[in-house]
């Protein structure tokens, strides 16, 4: 228990320090749910600044909502997602994702599911991997899921609390086992782990500008 505990309290100050450093974030960025886990979907491999682009293009067309989607010929829904990147490959987890949507009823019928289920049910959609699922979970949803990716591995494995190579499942345990299950912190923590990861946790990292350098083991 004692373990635990002190595990619990280095994940509180770790964002503590980043909020004190970055501010709160006000993630995500969608004036809808949907448009949300659209942006799920496009992010994958990409910056977000493209997948703005992406959204977009969508909107100027009048084609962000699952129908029209679904309606759109594959050619002119790619080239309308062109700048988030893989548009060929994205179109065609689009329009999946689309097709669960739309046969499971939509945002208000998905929102009675546990959240368990809920999870299952996106991680079976062609092209949706842990990350995405959780990302829509989390933040088109509103459960406390906490979001695992390449930003939080590289940060937590810096500062000694855990390995690169442990399995999606394990990290995201880890973090839901030692934090308390509220949506707001989970939100806040995930968006201060993804700018810490861009601006000063880098592959070559900016330690001297870094505000949890004196808890990091190295890079």
């Amino acid at each position: 228990m004692l373990a635990k505990a002190a595990t619990s309290k280095r994940l509180r100050q770790v964002f503590d320090t980043l909020l004190a450093q970055h501010g709160p974030q006000h993630w995500w960025p969608g004036e809808t749910p949907f448009e949300i886990m659209v942006g799920a979907v496009l992010t994958q491999n990409t910056a977000w600044s493209n997948v703005e682009r992406a959204i977009a293009n969508l909107v100027a067309h009048g084609k962000l909502d699952a129908a029209s989607i679904l309606d759109a010929p594959h050619d002119e829904l790619a080239e309308w997602i062109r700048p988030s990147g893989y548009f060929n490959v994205k179109a065609k987890r689009l329009k999946s994702f689309c097709a669960w949507y739309v046969e499971n009823g939509g945002f208000e019928a998905l929102r009675q599911r546990e959240t368990a289920p809920l999870r299952e049910a996106l991680l079976a959609v062609n092209g949706v991997g842990p990350e995405t699922a959780d990302d829509i979970v989390l933040y088109a949803f509103e459960r406390p899921v906490f979001v695992i990716d390449a930003y939080t591995r590289r940060i937590f494995t810096r500062l000694g609390l855990g390995a690169p190579n442990e399995h999606y499942e394990e990290w995201r345990r880890f973090f839901e086992g030692h934090l308390p299950p509220e949506v707001a912190m989970f939100n806040e923590y995930h968006a201060l782990i993804v700018n810490h990861g861009k601006d000063f946790c880098r592959p070559k990292p900016r330690c001297a500008e870094c505000a949890l350098r004196r808890r990091c083991t190295g890079p």
